[in-house]
């Protein structure tokens, strides 16, 4: 008599396993750089970057202006 062999599906499952995290891997790498694209990254960079800018500057104007007093 002949026994049945049952089919082995755990390399299917690995497989499978495998290509779904490399697509989703494709696709939040594809988002990463998405909120890069609307430009409110690089306006809020100038406006931080201006405000330090005055920041320092009024620093500055109102130690040289105690200085002078």
């Amino acid at each position: 008599m002949s026994e049945v062999q049952e089919k082995d599906n755990f390399w299917l499952i690995v497989g499978g396993l495998i290509l779904t995290t490399v697509i989703l891997v494709g696709v939040l790498k594809g988002r990463e750089t998405e909120h890069l694209k609307s430009g409110a990254v690089a306006q809020l960079q100038t406006e931080t970057f201006s405000k330090i800018e005055k920041r320092h500057t009024s620093n500055n104007s109102s130690a040289a202006q105690m200085a002078g007093k």
